[in-house]
């Protein structure tokens, strides 16, 4: 797939494994429209199988569709601790120009009209009108290096469905518990071709691999819960985001030697990704509603985890652009204790006090008060 050399090493999945992969394929999954679009229930084998077969029409070759992210790794290990939030699906094609970019998002935009409810009218409905529904995120690549597009369909709790359309990509996971790829083929063959169910004696032949590099040692992390990854300076923000995730999950470092060096990258990375405050902002608040949608009382936790390896490992910073990065974790914790009712242990929590008014009264003089040069200062403080 044009990524990074390695050896990848396939595992031939249970029949246990295999249930699980038909269950999720086959769950009814709602795709939410805004507004009075009404609500499309797909199943991931019939998009898969749509889009892949109107691809083809187009002459766009598909080699091979993958479940991918924590999916696959539910589908090999159940409770694993991760859960799975969205449904990740790559498909394997050849991208030869900017050309075939605009024809794979025509071709997952027609393919949403087999989707909606009978009764509907389906003449005037334009691509332009479906993906203003029905699509949360559009993202395309086109690089030497990279050369992929990602196109997110809407689910109001979090659960999106991701399609993924990959030519080449330098790197396809943060940390080894999220490097698994289950190639989809044989199974797809199956549903088309077969009308017998399937069973512990009759089912076909599925394959997993790991792009982290090595199956075994993936799967032993995940098994384990174990925290694990190479070059976080690769990852775009530095996987910190997702490894505070880990943390707050009870994953552990496999080394935790190493795993202090590692931070230290992940906190570079992140910073040089996104070094203004409001985008920071943004980033987090985004992860909170991608990741923790339906985990309200694991939020505050997460946050805490995350200014905690902020606090220890960031040493690219200003001390001001430092506390102003913390401060800023500090009251996004603070807000969901707010909007959750919830008073916590007092040990645990930064507070903030405000200058009384009559400090800035020019006749006070109790406190001494520096003269500022012009620049304005925000008038919370921490307490500490």
């Amino acid at each position: 797939m044009g990524s990074c050399p390695q050896k990848l090493m396939p595992n031939v999945l249970s029949w246990d494994q295999v249930s699980r992969l038909h269950a999720i394929l086959s769950e009814v999954v709602p795709i939410h429209g805004r507004g009075n679009f009404p609500t499309l229930k797909v199943t991931l084998k019939d998009i898969v199988q749509t889009v892949r077969s109107r691809l083809e029409e187009a002459n766009i070759q598909v080699h091979d569709v993958r479940l991918n992210g924590s999916a696959a790794g539910q589908v090999l290990v159940k409770d694993n601790g991760l859960g799975c939030k969205d449904l990740d699906l790559v498909f394997q094609v050849t991208l030869a120009s900017e050309a075939e970019f605009q024809l794979v998002r025509d071709v997952v935009l027609q393919s949403l009209l087999n989707f909606l409810p009978e009764g509907v009218s389906k003449l005037k409905i334009s691509p332009m009108t479906l993906k203003e529904a029905y699509i949360q995120k559009l993202v395309k690549v086109y690089t030497e290096a990279d050369r992929w597009s990602l196109i997110s369909l809407s689910n109001n709790h979090g659960r999106n469905v991701e399609l993924k359309f990959v030519d080449r990509i330098r790197r396809q996971f943060e940390f080894s518990v999220d490097s698994f790829q289950i190639i989809l083929d044989s199974l797809l063959l199956y549903y088309s071709c077969s009308e017998n169910p399937m069973s512990e004696h009759f089912h076909p032949t599925v394959i997993g691999e790991s792009v982290y590099g090595d199956f075994e040692a993936a799967f032993d992390h995940l098994r384990n819960r174990r925290i694990a990854t190479k070059n976080p300076e690769e990852i775009r923000g530095g996987g910190l985001l997702k490894y505070s995730n880990l943390l707050v999950r009870n994953f552990k470092p496999t080394d935790r030697e190493e795993i202090k060096s590692l931070e230290r990258y992940m906190c570079s990375r992140f910073f040089i990704d996104f070094p203004d405050i409001l985008e920071q902002q943004r980033k987090l608040e985004q992860y909170l509603q991608n990741h923790f949608a339906e985990e309200d009382r694991s939020k505050y936790d997460y946050l805490m985890t995350l200014r905690r390896v902020v606090n220890e490992s960031t040493v690219c910073l200003m001390g001001h652009e430092r506390r102003q990065t913390l401060n800023l974790i500090s009251l996004m914790a603070i807000r969901v204790l707010v909007e959750q009712n919830i008073i916590p242990s007092a040990t645990n929590v930064t507070c903030y006090y405000q200058p009384a008014p009559y400090v800035r009264d020019a006749n006070f003089s109790s406190y001494y008060i520096p003269d500022t040069c012009g620049h304005s200062y925000p008038t919370w403080l921490p307490c500490n």
